[in-house]
């Protein structure tokens, strides 16, 4: 296969998408975006900022706007599928008839689908079956939209199989404030980048309990323990989580003030419903839906998830956030590691 990459086509324009299509067409490469909605295809025809989603960012000459999908995938070697996971499947499956000459579709999607517990890598192979000869790739690590939109320095992992196709896609990519990284674990990089969001959540509600620094370390460095645990269960390999697509992103995720899914944690610690926060916004936090898929993971495989455990609790069964902690915090005593040395 040709792997030489000259034009890229983003499906989805929130902040990622936006961010992801404005880096590549400011380096010079023709990116056609597809918008969903009426009001923001405009905004980004017509002012060339999308200001519903990654407001202040003025968005690249190169940069084309569609509202149609056949529009949009035109001529396109590479396709960024960048829409929230509860709609990956939907969207591909209206994509599928215009996937002639794409060499690669690269998820930059953060999420498990509900309803078949699947990574959208294995949405991928239900939807396009054998009819897509190209390759797959996913992108994570610790990247808010807004601050890669800045240019500010920004690290990322590139997962794929083939190394060359993903070198290619390397080179595209990659900028003086863009970073990208290559691993061949593609399902521990899509998990981690959506796991995270759901210890994001819970990271939140203890910022917004008012206990501290001590609490959220714990948190974090534990729930990473849980991440890594499903992760290598469904086939991943450990150390993936502790790169940028796991320790990376997860830090950045469960302190940053961008993040979406730590704000509805500390809404929801500070006492606010789960209804009401999600009601006002226009704006996907991925952990809430991640947060069931991941406890039916969790039950499906036999692994102990005791942060998601209390996540699900405090979104789906309306458990005090207060007891929820105290509950982590006495639960049997254990081993860091899930074993003793005999000597030491």
């Amino acid at each position: 296969m040709n792997l030489e990459i000259s034009k890229v086509s983003v499906i989805g324009a929130g902040g990622w998408g936006t961010a992801l299509a404005n880096l590549l067409a400011a380096k010079g490469t023709p990116v056609r975006l597809w918008v969903r909605e009426r009001e923001v295809f405009e905004q980004i025809r017509d002012t060339r900022e999308n200001k519903e989603f990654l407001p202040g960012i003025r968005l690249s000459a190169g940069l084309e706007p569609f509202q149609s999908l056949e529009d949009a995938m035109e001529g396109a070697d590479v396709a960024v599928m960048a829409v929230p996971s509860h709609v990956y499947r939907g969207v591909l499956e209206r994509l599928k008839p215009f996937f002639a000459g794409v060499k690669c579709l690269l998820s930059a999607t953060k999420g498990i689908e509900n309803d078949t517990l699947m990574i959208m890598s294995k949405v991928k192979d239900e939807v396009l079956g054998g009819t897509y000869k190209g390759y797959f790739a996913c992108i994570a690590g610790p990247s808010f939209a807004g601050e890669v939109g800045l240019r500010h320095p920004t690290a990322v992992t590139l997962a794929i199989c083939d190394r060359q196709m993903g070198e290619a896609i390397q080179q595209v990519f990659s900028t003086e404030f863009f970073r990208v990284y290559l691993s061949d674990d593609i399902t521990g990089v899509e998990l981690g980048g959506a796991l995270k969001n759901v210890i994001a959540i819970g990271a939140g509600a203890v910022d917004g309990l008012g206990f501290g620094h001590n609490a959220r370390a714990a948190l974090i460095t534990r729930g990473l323990a849980e991440i890594t645990r499903l992760g290598v269960a469904m086939g991943a390999q450990p150390f993936t989580f502790a790169g940028l697509a796991g320790i990376g992103d997860l830090v950045l995720t469960c302190t940053g003030d961008l993040s979406r899914n730590r704000t509805v944690g500390m809404r929801i610690g500070r006492g606010e419903r789960l209804d009401e926060i999600t009601s006002h916004t226009s704006m996907v936090a991925e952990g809430v839906r991640t947060t069931l898929a991941a406890y039916r993971l969790g039950l499906k495989f036999g692994v102990d998830l005791p942060i998601i455990d209390e996540v699900y609790r405090i979104l789906y069964e309306g458990k005090d956030p207060k007891a929820a902690v105290r509950d982590l915090m006495t639960r049997e005593l254990k081993t860091e590691r899930g074993h003793y040395s005999q000597e030491c």
